[in-house]
């Protein structure tokens, strides 16, 4: 039994310690990898904010020609925690 509690107790230290995900806006696969990642670190109550986030990239207009392609760009670098709050900055819920 005491095993078992010191093995929680790491496992729990474990997952509090890791690192964000960067999302990779270099190429369609590595942003759709990234994004689906990051995706999991957020707790569930943000997912549906960075999903609309994802699909409606700040400047997005008309005549873009390739709105994946801005929102690679304007998302790289970015966290998951990142996109929910510019996505709050620029009034999607």
């Amino acid at each position: 039994m005491r095993v078992a509690a010191i093995l929680a107790l790491c496992l729990a230290a474990a997952a509090c310690s890791k690192e964000a995900t960067v999302i990779d806006g270099s190429s369609p696969d590595a942003f759709a990898k990234t994004t689906e990642k990051a995706r999991r670190d957020l707790p569930i109550k943000d997912r549906l904010t960075f999903d609309a986030a994802l699909r409606n990239g700040g400047g997005r207009r008309y005549a873009d020609k390739d709105p994946d392609a801005t929102a690679r760009q304007l998302y790289n670098g970015m966290t998951a925690t990142d996109v929910v709050e510019d996505a709050h900055a620029r009034g999607i819920e």
